[in-house]
């Protein structure tokens, strides 16, 4: 399926009759179009979280939402598109998801549409997992691991051995989350996915930084 739906177009223009930009923007980067949302759409969603008036609650609502759809490009992209502000947006977006008791509830989802969408379900529960890891990592030691400094004055380096000794699990959890995506280089065999392995791979980067700053604190500097 490629092309916007009359479903997307109807959904945006209805946010549209209302003067809602922001969730029309949410409408317009979770389209079914089996591509990843479209960069000027995240980019106005991460201005959005940066401005005060905007109600930041409708936009994960919003997001929250359209993760209930039937179809798995739109929960997917849905996906993305809260990862990409988990990451560049304002951090009151995080805290916002951090703060919910529930977040994605994904587990037994299916799309049983075709081979494809039996395929990219199994991604999607995965994906909805680290997600969740993700806001439930920033709940539990208030700041997220990929935001933070990393190296010899990085918080990790820098953490009392009592913070610590709680961050680690945390963090080692964040991680074992990422890992069970487990994809294989033959299942990236379209833009949506492709565009969630970016994402996933860069916070992998930077959580393996974490874990190797909290390893020479608790081991001392003379582990260098």
């Amino acid at each position: 399926m490629s092309g916007q739906t009359l479903t997307d177009r109807i959904a945006a223009a209805q946010y549209s009759l209302t003067g809602s930009e922001v969730p029309r923007a949410v409408c317009k980067a979770t389209t079914h179009e089996q591509t990843a949302p479209k960069k000027k759409h995240l980019e106005y969603l991460i201005q959005a979280t940066q401005e005060t008036n905007v109600n930041v609650p409708q936009m994960a609502d919003t997001l929250m939402e359209r993760a209930g759809n039937a179809s798995w490009v739109v929960v997917f992209k849905a996906l993305i598109t809260t990862h990409h502000l988990m990451v560049h947006g304002n951090e009151r977006f995080l805290q916002f998801l951090a703060s919910r008791n529930t977040l994605f509830n994904l587990s037994n989802f299916l799309d049983k549409t075709g081979s494809h969408g039996y395929d990219m379900s199994t991604f999607i529960r995965r994906y909805s997992r680290y997600l969740n890891e993700k806001a439930f990592a920033y709940r539990q030691m208030s700041f997220d691991f990929g935001r933070v400094k990393k190296g010899s004055e990085g918080a990790m380096r820098t953490m009392s051995v009592e913070k610590l000794l709680k961050g680690m699990p945390t963090l080692q959890s964040q991680i074992d989350a990422l890992l069970d995506f487990e994809v294989h280089p033959q299942e990236l065999n379209n833009g949506v996915i492709n565009a969630c392995f970016l994402l996933l791979f860069k916070d992998l980067i930077k959580l393996y930084a974490c874990y190797n700053d909290g390893i020479i604190n608790l081991l001392g500097e003379d582990a260098l």
